[in-house]
């Protein structure tokens, strides 16, 4: 998968929206929901490569990372909660669409709670 193809498919989420929020860098795009800004996804270029960030629960994490040589813990994030996807690697395309949804999903805005443990009316 292409950094191109990448980010034409994060433009068919209908709750989300892209930018490219660092000063001096316009090669990296950030995945946002459209509501929140929250990050779902980091896109950027490593050693000549395209990486995405994407977030994952830990046990998922490390899986991944010994399922796939081209999943690794996170470039410059939290390590536990995101992984490193190299999109030119083993990683099956419709591999990387299923982790940039449950890292979306990961990320949506959690309805609040009250003590009773249910939403208010």
């Amino acid at each position: 998968m292409t950094k191109n193809e990448y980010l034409e498919f994060c433009g068919t989420i209908a709750a989300a929206v892209s930018d490219t929020p660092f000063e001096n860098d316009a090669e990296s795009v950030v995945i946002r929901h459209r509501d929140t800004r929250k990050w779902f996804a980091l896109v950027m270029e490593l050693n000549g490569k395209t990486i995405v960030n994407l977030k994952c629960e830990p046990a998922e994490a490390d899986f991944l990372r010994s399922a796939y040589e081209g999943v690794v813990p996170a470039y410059h994030m939290n390590k536990v909660h995101w992984n490193t996807v190299f999109l030119d690697s083993d990683v099956p395309e419709d591999e990387i669409v299923r982790m940039t949804m449950n890292s979306f999903k990961l990320t949506v805005k959690k309805p609040v709670r009250h003590k009773s443990g249910s939403p208010p009316d």
